[in-house]
């Protein structure tokens, strides 16, 4: 019975989720491909073997393969899946017209830009449309996590307490614990915890820790030492359709930023990489917010998800989109092709990279699930 309800809460969400990012993805490619001329041979979600498949009216076969841990659109003059042109040669002078591989490197940044563009819009789309039905929302004060190094952990304060008030002052989002705390005096706080229908009282000094600054800069900071839950809350505070859609990119800016922000941190060795996650990580967390959350919750955090989706692929790796409009920039600045030679170097060590971050990414999540079962 566990085995059924664990597929029912983490599975099925995780597949949900992950397919519909893919969809959304490889579909901004599609569409602005097909807008252009440009002929799309194939269009999956998935990979390995084929459960179901259809071919439309324009020559592009859909299909929903057995591995939903990603996806691609297969251009005319793709010899695979990972869009290798070295059959290019074999198009006829029609073909040659409605392949990518032969059009110009405006085209070819505008179609590869897409599906991180789509990422971004899906977001947006996603943020606009909770403003305008549900209101505006917040994170409420509720303790995700208390770092082990931290005050609030050596004080007692555990993963679920709502903070009610800090210094008698009453805090209703977890932005608000940021402020109340920098204006502690002595650096000494009083908190007051909801914990399980019961009201705790917490008295104890900060703790410093090392943060970024907005200009670069690393100061110590006394903080609590918490992180936020996932979990949002709504105010019923409907926004109109052109203010809806300014908050929206706003979140998306400010989401774009902070992970920016951590990527720059663990660069630069200020923060370590134990935060890199995986698939795992996206199964576990999908099903966590699937079996303890709403619906609301799990809409955010898909928004989320295409942020950094899109973000992240438009790192300036080879394989990755980012590295091909670096290619693409290049070419249009010299006026001149980079040479397939040239290419196919940097895309295999664009692809050596992203392996050691996929083992990266998978090794942080085993041992998160290692800490979790254990502790």
């Amino acid at each position: 019975m566990d085995i059924v309800v664990n597929i029912w809460h983490y599975v099925i969400p995780f597949i949900v989720l992950l397919g519909v990012l893919v969809f959304v993805h490889e579909f901004g490619h599609f569409i602005i491909a097909r807008l252009l001329g440009v002929e799309v041979s194939a269009f999956s979600i998935g990979f390995g073997k084929e459960l179901w498949g259809r071919m439309d009216k324009h020559g592009t076969y859909w299909k929903i393969c057995a591995v939903p841990l990603g996806g691609y659109c297969q251009f005319l003059g793709d010899d695979d899946a990972s869009s290798s042109t070295s059959g290019k040669s074999k198009l006829s002078k029609a073909q040659q017209k409605r392949a990518f591989a032969f059009q110009n490197p405006f085209k070819k940044l505008a179609i590869v830009l897409a599906g991180p563009g789509f990422n971004y819009l899906f977001a947006v789309l996603i943020y606009a449309a909770l403003f305008m039905t549900l209101g505006k929302f917040s994170f409420p004060p509720i303790v995700g996590e208390a770092v082990p190094e931290g005050a609030a952990a050596a004080a007692g304060i555990v993963k679920g307490d709502r903070i009610l008030s800090i210094n008698g002052v009453a805090v209703s989002d977890f932005s608000d614990i940021t402020r109340e705390v920098a204006l502690a005096a002595n650096r000494e706080v009083k908190l007051e915890i909801l914990r399980e229908g019961e009201n705790l009282v917490f008295e104890f000094p900060l703790t410093e820790i090392e943060m970024e600054q907005r200009d670069g800069t690393i100061q110590k900071q006394f903080m609590l030492g918490i992180k936020s839950e996932t979990t949002i809350e709504t105010h019923g505070e409907r926004v109109g359709f052109f203010s809806a859609f300014a908050l929206a990119s706003e979140e998306v800016w400010e989401m774009s930023v902070a992970t920016l922000r951590g990527v720059g941190q663990m660069i630069s060795g200020q923060r370590g990489t134990e935060d890199v996650g995986g698939i795992i990580r996206i199964a576990e967390m999908s099903g966590d917010i699937s079996r303890s959350q709403s619906a609301l919750d799990f809409l955010v955090f898909m928004a989320l998800l295409s942020v950094n989706l899109g973000l992240i692929n438009l790192f300036p790796i080879p394989v990755l989109d980012g590295g091909h409009v670096v290619i693409f920039v290049l070419e249009i600045m010299t006026r001149r092709p980079i040479s397939e030679k040239v290419k196919e170097y940097l895309f295999k060590a664009g692809f050596f990279l992203l392996v050691l971050l996929m083992i990266l990414a998978t090794w942080n999540d085993i041992v998160h699930l290692g800490h979790r079962w254990f502790n």
